[in-house]
């Protein structure tokens, strides 16, 4: 079915795109055309953030053409605005589209928005920032840091291997404090993560239960005593499963707090969005994306 008259409202669809995305160059013109039969013409956002706003509130749906960093900034206009938004995924990982079931190619993405498949997703929330997927201390920190647009543009997918690869060369283990609505807890590890999406880090898994949609927030934190562990763990860690592991603590909430004895960098969706005490919560039900009903 086409959008509602509600969603319509605006005949036109609000553009974000970051140029320097891993698929920056791919020809988006079989979507823009799609758009236009439908009757809702792709329009670029205005780059001044208040003008943005407007013309995102006006709009009768965004569409964020990008990866996972490009949705990471729109976050706060999307939830600013509150429009529906459609995924044009154009990055190296786009672990929120692969959680949600988007479809790699732009042109079928679009036919979802004229599909209708709207579907009501949580975010996650820490010290303030917004993500989608996953928001982390330790080794992560390093691996964005890697990560580097030079990295994405020579490597591709595969850059998430050598970025992670440089990243365990620096790792160590540090003490933490997890708190949440269970109770606290202290541990030596080399990373915590807390998950609102499924995928992340180019398609690893943060828990096999884990949905967008699904009310809850999945933390891991890494306890063994040597990180070269991993590796045994790698096929786990795709699948979700690595919490069957003795040395990996698995939890899930709705709020978590880490603390560490001196300030460490935190990981948002590949940004560092600041230091510890990492203060995170989720915010359910906040966002409409067009999506398959089932991520299958």
């Amino acid at each position: 079915m086409e959008p509602t008259s509600r969603q319509t409202a605006g005949r036109f669809a609000l553009l974000l795109r970051n140029p320097a995305s891993g698929r920056a160059g791919e020809d988006l013109s079989a979507a823009r055309e799609r758009f236009i039969a439908g009757g809702l013409p792709l329009i670029d956002a205005p780059a001044q953030e208040d003008e943005a706003l407007r013309a995102a509130q006006a709009a009768a749906l965004i569409v964020v053409a990008g990866g996972d960093g490009t949705l990471h900034r729109a976050a706060p206009l999307l939830m600013r605005a509150q429009r529906p938004f459609a995924i044009l995924p154009l990055g190296t990982a786009n672990d929120l589209a692969r959680s949600l079931g988007v479809p790699d190619d732009p042109l079928a993405a679009a036919e979802l928005v004229f599909a209708g498949h709207l579907r009501t997703i949580d975010l996650g929330e820490v010290n303030g920032a917004p993500f989608f997927n996953v928001a982390s201390v330790g080794v992560s920190v390093e691996l964005a840091r890697e990560l580097t647009w030079e990295t994405k543009r020579r490597f591709g997918s595969f850059s998430y291997v050598v970025a992670g690869a440089r990243a365990l060369m620096r790792a160590h283990r540090f003490s933490v404090i997890i708190e949440s609505e269970t109770g606290v807890r202290r541990a030596r590890t080399f990373q915590v993560a807390v998950g609102n999406g499924r995928y992340y880090g180019g398609g690893m898994s943060v828990h096999h239960a884990c949905q967008i949609g699904d009310g809850r927030l999945y933390l891991y934190s890494l306890e063994m005593r040597s990180l070269w562990r991993l590796l045994l763990m790698a096929l786990d860690f795709r699948a979700g499963a690595h919490g069957a592991w003795e040395d990996v603590r698995t939890q899930e909430g709705v709020w978590f707090v880490l603390r560490t004895r001196r300030p460490r960098a935190i990981n948002a969706d590949g940004e560092i969005v600041g230091r510890t005490p990492a203060h995170m919560r989720l915010l359910p039900g906040v966002l409409q994306v067009y999506a398959p009903a089932s991520p299958e």
